[in-house]
């Protein structure tokens, strides 16, 4: 196999994009490359085991080679030269045009880098890498100091928390309807465990607004965006979380978990917002965090900040 991954921009390729949609429109073609995921086939033993002619392999086999989806390979066989068939991908993503909102006067976001945090306290299993490398060491809480953790993408942990400050840009004529955080979460353990619950716990300007039970470290595959140098080993994606604050209460995924109120948060109190996560000493399940960034996982963000006016 020549590479694990293909991302297809459908906006910026489209005649690519649309070939190889046309490529995989057949089931014929589908059941071919099913075959072809675990060595390497000829014309003869595709038909064989699909139960249909050589020619109609040979034809559907086109489709997929000008897609760049299958390699075709001259080898000597035992009755002469023969065409070994093998995929070029394991794993196809398209990338849809994005959709342009346009913007709203009563929305304020901020996009913060997982990296940036400005205080934090983290006991091993623990690191944090960029989309390129390991940041530091492994399990050793001081590299969470590195001047390169501005970079990280994805940062882990057991015990602790990491906290950050977002700019309050609040307008002082407006009131804030809701304060919503988003961000993709999982729970850590050494290698991935999807049955490893983990009470994770944001805090927003000091104030404890609620907890969310993350119900396992997923490592069943690779997420969209992780790098391929990550090893399949370690935690792959996670989900993402949305917590909000309004003037009933506080919620994760629409779902009421606390009754912390915007008022609560004293938000015209601070030139910033502090949005602290972790796991508490006392939490019922103490399973460790990970925190995907932009370049790791399912998700293209990091910590994003939404701001509602009245």
């Amino acid at each position: 196999m020549e590479d694990k991954l293909l991302i297809v921009q459908v906006s910026k390729d489209r005649e690519n994009a649309y070939a190889i949609i046309k490529s995989l429109a057949s089931k014929i073609r589908l059941d071919i490359l099913d075959l072809l995921k675990d060595k390497k086939l000829n014309v003869s033993d595709i038909a064989e085991k699909l139960d249909i002619p050589q020619s109609t392999v040979s034809t559907n086999l086109k489709f997929l080679e000008e897609a760049g989806l299958v390699k075709v390979e001259i080898a000597s066989g035992k009755k002469g030269a023969q065409k070994l068939c093998s995929p070029c991908y394991e794993e196809i993503l398209f990338q849809l045009p994005s959709m342009k909102r346009e913007p709203q006067e009563n929305i304020i976001e901020v996009e913060m880098p997982v990296g940036l945090y400005t205080h934090f306290k983290v006991s091993p299993p623990c690191g944090l890498c960029s989309k390129d490398k390991i940041i530091g060491l492994l399990d050793v809480p001081a590299s969470f100091h590195e001047p390169a953790r501005s970079t990280a993408s994805l940062i882990w942990f057991e015990r602790g928390f990491v906290e950050y400050k977002f700019p309050n840009n609040l307008p002082v004529d407006k009131e804030l309807k809701k304060l919503e955080v988003s961000m993709e979460l999982s729970s850590e353990v050494v290698g991935t465990s999807k049955d490893w619950p983990s009470d994770i716990t944001v805090w927003i300007n000091g104030v404890e607004t609620g907890s969310w039970t993350s119900p396992g470290d997923f490592g069943d595959r690779r997420g969209k965006l992780t790098p391929e140098w990550w090893k399949l080993a370690g935690s792959q994606y996670g989900l993402l979380k949305r917590w909000s604050v309004t003037k009933t209460g506080f919620f994760v995924d629409g779902v009421k978990v606390s009754d912390v109120v915007i008022s609560d948060l004293g938000i015209r109190n601070h030139t910033s917002i502090k949005v602290k996560i972790g796991i508490k000493e006392n939490a019922k399940n103490i399973g460790g965090v990970n925190i995907f960034g932009n370049s790791f996982g399912n998700y293209a963000q990091d910590i994003v900040m939404r701001l509602e006016l009245e």
